[in-house]
């Protein structure tokens, strides 16, 4: 059986077994058959150049591939792969599924069968609907972390050449579009900048090729490509049907999913999605000097690819407006920096609202996806080799613990400066001594350093603090009312070079009394399209 057209009575085979109502979604390379409780993938017979469907054998092996790897992600959702075969009367149906390591030599055609999930549970849908709460967000990036932490490392590869190949294929596509879609200029200087940023961070991406953060990761890491399961964010649908497209470093991957949510409009969504993840993988510190150029990367392709797509859809006019909206991020993703890194210290005490300015602040900090967040409970947790949220011992806070604290506070703050991305301690820094060694390691690396001190009445910090302890999410702050009042009874006062900051006005007065004080470049919130994010990937989805 060859042929889109010859696959018309599998199609029918699998709306039989479904039964009841069906609802039919066509994509480039496959079609999915929705019913109530079960969904049915079936790969195209096509060839279209980067995937080949053209034989059952390659459909057989894209499906087995599609439930291995999806499986790292979503053994719930994969459920099996089934053979096409002719019953006894000669019609098709669905035989019993196999391991995706066997075959069927009777096979007409394979389809991958999942659990059906609810539509609105996609997080292209949760995002744009501004249903991504903290928690959510806390979760998706624990989820990606995970996936990372156990994907397979592949030796052997050359880091900074799998980059330059992404870099000529966006070229080469770019100018392959029609006349007009893009000014040949804007591509010209995209394309300059790319290999600008290549050149500058050769050195580091091949060493994070030798120390194993290449791997085989999901490859279109988008919020189209992650569903609400069972109340987690489940990673699904990784691109599949070539795994060398798939292999890359982790942070390119992340970087699929932090320009997806800037694109949408959420650039303080793709923040905390980044920060959770640094903070859990802390070991991707040296390659974030190379976000920049990975974001572009991203963008850009999301650009010619929806160009290309543009003919094909209702509305042609707004499908290339999109697209030149992606080329735009992607050269302000690859945009020299406007100023250079700072240190930018938050301190006071417990309640006075320090981590509720740093998350505000640190993602309209330019440049994308924002500012580091270094918060002294995180990093005490890490090394206590806990979670954020649990909660630990009063032995873990004596002097000499939170000594450890801010060394190692400091040491990664100075790294990430060195880099040129501006960093937010979100820390007490109740002591001259620690005050001296954040403006130490801004001065170590290079960078500038302002210091803002929070005040706010006691009842204020109080109620803040019961009001956090009692957060169901939890949170990474063991600093109750009673630490509250202990801290001020022996309230330090304000530090003379720290510019002092009013904190019992609401969080966007505080906010904007930081601001003044930085005085820094920020990231303009943007949103692709006039109104609904798009969900192309980097490829024409598999999917949808």
């Amino acid at each position: 059986m060859t042929g889109s057209n010859a696959q018309d009575e599998v199609i029918a085979a699998i709306v039989r077994h479904l039964g009841g109502s069906v609802r039919r979604v066509d994509t480039h390379g496959a079609v999915v058959l929705l019913g109530e409780t079960r969904a049915f993938k079936l790969k195209r017979a096509v060839n279209l150049g980067y995937l080949d469907f053209s034989t059952v054998a390659l459909r057989h092996k894209a499906c087995a591939a599609e439930m291995v790897l999806n499986r790292r992600t979503a053994p719930d959702l994969y459920l099996g792969l089934r053979p096409v075969v002719r019953g006894g009367d000669g019609a098709l149906v669905l035989g019993e599924a196999i391991d995706p390591a066997a075959n069927d030599p009777d096979a007409i055609d394979w389809v991958v069968e999942m659990r059906r999930f609810d539509d609105d549970a996609l997080f292209a849908g949760i995002a744009d609907r501004g249903e991504l709460t903290p928690i959510l967000l806390r979760d998706l990036a624990d989820a990606v972390a995970r996936f990372h932490e156990n994907a397979a490392i592949v030796e052997g590869h050359d880091g900074v050449e799998r980059v330059a190949r992404v870099i000529e294929g966006n070229r080469a596509a770019m100018a392959a579009l029609a006349p007009g879609i893009f000014a040949p200029e804007d591509c010209a200087e995209l394309v300059r900048r790319w290999r600008g940023l290549l050149e500058t961070h050769a050195p580091m991406l091949a060493r994070r090729a030798a120390q194993g953060h290449v791997r085989l990761c999901h490859g279109d890491l988008h919020c189209a490509n992650i569903c609400l399961w069972q109340g987690r964010p489940t990673l699904f649908d990784c691109l599949e049907f070539d795994t060398e497209l798939a292999t890359t470093d982790v942070l390119y991957d992340l970087a699929f999913l932090l320009m997806d949510l800037s694109a949408r409009g959420l650039g303080a969504a793709a923040n905390r999605v980044f920060n959770r993840y640094c903070d859990r993988r802390p070991r991707e510190q040296e390659g974030l000097g190379a976000m920049g150029l990975f974001l572009s990367l991203r963008a850009g392709i999301r650009a010619h690819v929806g160009a290309l797509a543009a003919g094909r859809q209702a509305d042609p006019a707004k499908a290339i407006a999109a697209a030149q909206h992606y080329l735009t991020l992607a050269l302000d993703f690859a945009a020299p920096r406007a100023a250079p890194a700072r240190l930018i210290a938050i301190g006071g005490l417990s309640g006075t609202g320090k981590s509720t300015l740093a998350g505000a602040l640190a993602p309209l900090v330019a440049p994308a996806p924002g500012a580091r967040w270094l918060r002294s409970d995180v990093i005490r947790k890490r090394l206590a080799g806990v979670d954020p949220e649990v909660r630990l011992p009063p032995e873990s806070y004596t002097p000499a613990a939170s000594a450890r604290v801010y060394a190692a506070m400091r040491a990664e703050a100075t790294d990430d400066l060195a880099q040129g991305r501006t960093v937010v301690i979100d820390a007490v820094s109740g002591t001259a001594r620690e005050r001296a060694g954040l403006a130490r390691a801004a001065h170590d690396a290079g960078a500038g350093f302002v210091g803002l001190w929070l005040e706010a009445d006691d009842a204020t910090m109080i109620a803040r603090a019961t009001r956090r302890s009692a957060d169901p999410g939890g949170d990474a702050s063991d600093a109750d009312a009673s630490v509250v009042r202990r801290q001020v009874a022996r309230r330090p006062a304000p530090p003379a070079d720290w510019v002092s900051i009013d904190a019992n006005k609401g969080p966007d007065d505080v906010l904007a009394q930081a601001l003044a004080a930085c005085r820094l470049p920020l990231v303009i919130p943007s949103r692709v399209g006039d109104g609904s994010a798009p969900s192309a990937s980097d490829r024409p989805s598999a999917r949808r």
